[in-house]
């Protein structure tokens, strides 16, 4: 699991950069609902896993954590659509 949302979290990241740019605002109303899910399975490998062994799944949240929160403040920035 933490191998996934380490791996999904980079995606997440990624497109949220994509999304940066002037006029593909809008990929972050795509982003986000993508990031959320990748927050959901690092929670659920950190629930499932070790301690010693939940350092992907710690990662992987992070890296989504901050997709999203990145993805929200452009789009409050934007108006939703730009």
């Amino acid at each position: 699991m933490g191998l996934i949302s380490l791996l999904w979290g980079i995606v997440a990241l990624l497109w949220m950069i994509a999304a940066l740019i002037p006029f593909f605002g809008w990929g972050n109303w795509f982003m986000i609902p993508f990031a959320a899910i990748g927050a959901m399975i690092a929670a659920i490998g950190l629930l499932f896993t070790r301690s010693e062994n939940n350092a992907r799944a710690k990662a992987g949240l992070w890296l989504n954590g901050i997709a999203i929160l990145v993805g929200v403040v452009r789009l409050a920035l934007g108006g939703g659509l730009i």
